[in-house]
């Protein structure tokens, strides 16, 4: 089954008079998981941090940023994803840790840019080039890195491993850090920095666990 096609029923059923859930209703990407469509959330410039609401679709407020730590480039999620029992599974062969699941939420994202994106709720072309394995407390948390298709900056980055040493240091710290605040997990590690191939295989995995996740929506959108 294509990965596209939750787009056609939803679009014979929506039509153009509503929004489509970014979750289920964008189109993830013919050249998936070479290049993908990402749903950006919140941007370096916000001082609350976004999060789409998973019933209706609207970005709703997280939470107030940490004072010292906003996200370092665009960040957001890749529709049609889920990180179920595959994504799970195979963090924990990874890492050799026991019990480990995926988070329930759809991939992680966040996609570097020399250009200032003013803000959120809105959809991108991206080149996965590597990722973040992070575990929050026992839940497979992965951090997709990625860069802006075209962009003339990052654009020709191929690999994590082409970023400076720097910009690594500075994505991890606010992978760490970012729910550093009262009443939030601190149990976040990340245990491995992996390639553009690894970044790939996580996102077809995750594409799988959404297939199993959501079968009955897709089965039921099919009939109109």
């Amino acid at each position: 089954m294509s990965a596209n096609s939750l787009m056609d029923p939803i679009g014979r059923l929506m039509g153009l008079r509503y929004k489509s859930h970014p979750w289920h209703g964008i189109d993830i990407g013919d050249e998936t998981p070479n290049n993908v469509t990402c749903f950006i959330e919140v941007v370096p410039t916000d001082t609350i941090k976004y999060e789409i609401d998973k019933v209706s679709g609207y970005l709703s407020i997280d939470r107030p940023q940490k004072y010292s730590n906003v996200v370092p480039a665009p960040y957001g999620f890749i529709p049609q994803t889920y990180c179920g029992d595959n994504v799970g599974k195979y963090c924990g062969e990874k890492t050799g840790k026991k019990d480990v699941k995926g988070d329930g939420d759809p991939l992680d994202i966040l996609m570097l840019t020399e250009k200032d994106i003013p803000h959120g709720d809105i959809i991108a072309k991206a080149i996965p080039i590597g990722g973040f394995r992070m575990i929050d407390g026992s839940a497979a948390d992965d951090k997709i890195i990625s860069v802006l298709k075209n962009d003339m900056v990052y654009g020709g980055f191929k690999d994590i491993s082409d970023l400076p040493e720097l910009v690594i240091k500075r994505l991890k710290h606010y992978f760490l850090t970012y729910k550093d605040m009262p009443g939030l997990s601190h149990e976040s590690e990340i245990t491995h920095i992996y390639n553009a191939e690894e970044a790939r295989h996580v996102i077809e995995l995750s594409m799988k666990d959404y297939e199993k996740r959501f079968e009955n929506l897709r089965h039921a959108l099919a009939t109109y």
